[in-house]
């Protein structure tokens, strides 16, 4: 039987009680689970699709292909997609889980992903039997490493840290990768929430010809519409890139039986489509991460990267970036609880993110002026 670590979020069942303890009640900026409405054009959609009397289709329906093609040209950058080279997936937690497996992995063969990183694609790599290693660079592994390489994933914008690569990053990972003969998947699930220097650029895709020179092959592109359309709950994500990838990973999802519901597949279509309500969404999540970044830094804390995403990557200001230890990122957690503030310790995503938390920006208006005022009215601690 494969055995996999304790899910991590239940270990902050003692940070949760206290939290609670609060007189004001609990301020939950842990999880960054979308906390607003679908909106309405996209539920309509589902309800049309409603009567779902046959098997849908694991490729896809060509509406929903199309769709994606036309989302990827329009907003990241990437012109001239073909429709066969769309997959949508169970969200896109499952494809990062179950691809190393798809892809054929196994006992030998390396799966790296970004140092400070989602546990999920060390988990895919577990479930393969092949060798999970964090490092953000192919140049880092020694040589026995490097010659078993046969997945990188990037992820771009990053969870937890918000960090984005540029296309020049991105062209150096597929360039080394190649030189392996490794595919590269780009976990993209952000790209639609740039910050600060991203608010008015296309965050850089795999898929793009800065990055790819023009060629897909050995590359792949996964995203989300759950964070951009509040669509967790319809588990609507899609896979896409080289064709030669794509054919046998769908062959071998129809056997399985890995199949988005109809219904979904059309909303899906229809969410792709509208880009109207991506940005009214995005204005929510701006004036969030505007009140809760202003107070975190007056309580004595500092945010680092964070320039796209649903999160803020904090540690503690008199604490120097890649200086503090696991300890480090628990005491900040529990600083944080003693306000009724849950967030997600660093720890839970590589040795790389002891020192901080994770503070997601997902919250709801209500609950995030209420840890605003907790942290702007506590201020500083004494250091």
């Amino acid at each position: 039987m494969l055995t996999l670590p304790d899910y991590p979020w239940d270990t902050l069942a003692p940070y949760r009680e206290r939290a609670a303890a609060h007189p004001e009640g609990t301020v939950d900026l842990s999880i960054g689970t979308p906390v607003d409405p679908t909106p309405a054009l996209i539920r309509d959609a589902l309800t049309a699709a409603a009567d779902a009397h046959g098997y849908p289709t694991t490729h896809g329906t060509a509406e929903l292909r199309q769709a994606v093609v036309d989302w990827f040209a329009r907003r990241r950058g990437v012109p001239g997609l073909d429709p066969e080279a769309v997959l949508p997936t169970v969200g896109s937690k499952e494809l990062i889980a179950w691809l190393p497996t798809l892809l054929g992995l196994g006992e030998g063969d390396v799966v790296v992903f970004p140092a400070t990183a989602y546990p999920t694609y060390a988990i895919g790599a577990q479930i393969a039997g092949a060798e999970a290693v964090a490092a953000d660079t192919l140049a880092e592994l020694d040589d026995d490493v490097r010659s078993r390489v046969r997945l990188v994933w990037t992820n771009s914008p990053a969870n937890p840290t918000g960090a984005v690569l540029d296309a020049a990053a991105l062209r150096a990972i597929v360039d080394d990768a190649r030189a392996l003969g490794a595919v590269v998947c780009g976990d993209e699930c952000y790209a639609e929430l740039g910050w600060d220097e991203w608010e008015d650029r296309v965050v850089p895709c795999i898929l793009a010809p800065e990055v790819s020179g023009g060629d897909l092959t050995g590359l792949l592109s996964v995203y989300s519409l759950s964070k951009q359309s509040n669509l967790a709950g319809y588990r609507a994500a899609f896979v896409a890139g080289d064709p030669e990838l794509i054919a046998p990973l769908t062959n071998t999802r129809k056997h399985a039986g890995m199949i988005v519901p109809g219904p979904v597949q059309h909303a899906m279509a229809v969410a792709l489509r509208d880009d109207a309500h991506v940005a009214a969404q995005k204005d929510l999540y701006r004036e969030r991460r505007a009140a809760l970044k202003a107070a975190l830094e007056s309580a004595g804390y500092a945010v680092d990267h964070s320039a796209a995403g649903l999160y803020l990557w904090t540690r503690r200001a008199d604490l120097a970036p890649g200086q503090g230890t696991a300890q480090d990122s628990w005491d900040l957690l529990g600083e944080l609880a003693e306000l009724g503030i849950v967030a997600g310790p660093g720890v839970f995503y590589g040795a790389a993110g002891h020192g901080h938390v994770r503070v997601a920006i997902t919250a709801a208006d209500e609950a995030v002026a209420a840890g605003a005022t907790r942290l702007t009215a506590r201020g500083p601690l004494p250091r």
